[in-house]
């Protein structure tokens, strides 16, 4: 393995672990919020259980995500020296704004799970709404420097020197909203469907009380909602993508000789030396129509530009089957479930409703590592789109394998350590029963409190 891969394949093993606390830590502190709000609405003590539950969960998961999350910032600075050296001083902004939005959603959390027993209901509610939003302003400045990465600006380059920088272009770049719009839908949608499936397979075990029932509620229809807005996001982009990055379009699609009428590609697998996509099923003009709103549209190939210059289409195509395949099964499923409690007049998961669930738990996670492959790898061979090549960017110290295998070891013991604790916490009985001083003491008085009891 050269040095080159042994980096890249670093930075991506190091991306995908710390992506999965990303995303569940802009999922989770809303959660947490909407269960804590209608509690304080309703009275009843499955929501207050349930933030409490999700409050320590997400403890957990961002004390280990702040490790990761370090971990990928020195790895930026010592695999890409080039890089850094290059771009520093243009998006130094977006990666400031997220050091300051981390400060806030860690002083807040640190108020929130400290203060059930000594803030009002209201109060402790309201503290815990700086840490969703924080959370969410975290991933939105990450990805708005990615953005960049796909739409360099806010610089000009005279005699091959970047002067007249300009941060806030820089930031708000042509990609920005679409790229932000999308993860952090995403996030939302990975971590309504992973909490959906841990209460499902609570369900199937028996455990059919208010507090599972309550989760499942709130979590379903929260899911089928966002998951629509996720497929309309990932149209945007894919509009986006089509008119600024036709290579990687091309690469998504497995699409090598340019053409109109294109149709859209299911499945299949690309043949780059017989430079065609074999074993797909094809809907007429569709993809011509999804690029340029014309099924008469014409969509680039591969073929037309340099190979040195594309990127492999086979991980590329494959992650986008990945991400639309798995984005379509979640609003099929959670489509599912909704209507048949309303036709139905109640909430009453089927055995094999709740099966799906299980099955789409970690769906939206592995669609936010296909759609981050697509993303990273459908750019190759730029580091900076039409700018740099991440050739160019790469650390010259030999030896990048020997880090590689290091780093993932630790990975691999933070991921044990935290699924043993998360494992020990689900465990535990639900906090419903516990005398709790923000219960005995402040809850308000309702029906609620004693039927769920």
């Amino acid at each position: 393995m050269s040095d080159l891969m042994a980096a890249r394949w670093q930075m991506g093993t190091s991306l995908g672990f710390h992506i999965i606390f990303a995303a569940l830590g802009i999922g989770l502190p809303l959660m947490m919020v909407i269960a804590e709000g209608l509690y304080l609405r309703t009275g009843n003590l499955a929501w207050l259980a349930l933030a409490r539950r999700w409050s320590k969960a997400f403890a957990i998961l961002f004390a280990v995500g702040a490790v990761s999350g370090t971990i990928l910032s020195f790895e930026l600075g010592l695999l890409w020296p080039g890089f850094m050296e290059y771009a520093g001083g243009i998006i130094g902004m977006p990666f400031s704004m997220e050091g300051f939005a981390f400060f806030i959603e860690a002083i807040f959390l640190g108020i929130y799970l400290y203060g059930w027993d000594k803030l009002s209901p209201r109060a402790h509610w309201l503290a815990g709404i700086p840490v969703a939003i924080s959370g969410a302003l975290s991933g939105i400045f990450v990805v708005a420097a990615n953005a960049w990465m796909n739409s360099p600006a806010g610089f000009d380059i005279v005699d091959g020197e970047v002067v007249n920088v300009d941060p806030i272009a820089a930031m708000f770049n042509d990609a920005w909203f679409q790229q932000a719009l999308h993860m952090t839908l995403a996030a939302y949608t990975a971590t309504a469907f992973g909490l959906a499936g841990v209460y499902a397979f609570g369900y199937l075990r028996g455990r059919r009380d208010a507090y599972h029932t309550s989760a499942l509620k709130l979590v379903v229809t929260f899911g089928l909602v966002l998951a629509i807005a996720q497929a309309i996001s990932g149209d945007i982009s894919a509009k986006w993508v089509a008119e600024n990055q036709p290579v990687k379009f091309a690469a998504m699609e497995g699409l090598f000789e340019t053409d109109t009428s294109v149709g859209l590609t299911i499945g299949g697998w690309p043949d780059p030396e017989a430079r065609e996509t074999r074993w797909g099923i094809e809907v007429p003009g569709m993809l011509s129509f999804l690029a340029g709103d014309s099924f008469d549209a014409e969509v680039m190939g591969l073929n037309d530009v340099p190979m040195s210059e594309q990127p492999d289409p086979r991980p590329v195509h494959l992650g986008f089957q990945v991400m639309v395949g798995l984005g379509t099964a979640m609003i099929l499923a959670s489509l599912w479930i909704v209507v048949t409690a309303w036709r139905h007049k109640r909430f009453e998961p089927s055995t094999w409703q709740l099966r799906t669930l299980v099955a789409l738990a970690p769906a939206g996670f592995i669609a936010i590592e296909a759609g981050w492959i697509v993303t990273e790898v459908g750019r190759q061979p730029w580091i900076i789109y039409e700018i740099m090549r991440t050739e160019e960017a790469v650390t010259a110290v030999p030896g990048q394998f020997a880090a590689f295998g290091g780093f993932t070891l630790l990975y691999l013991l933070l991921a044990i350590i935290l699924a043993w604790l998360l494992i020990r916490l689900g465990k535990t009985p639900p906090p419903i029963d516990e005398s709790h001083p923000y219960e005995s003491r402040n809850a308000p008085e309702s029906e609620g409190q004693h039927a769920v009891g």
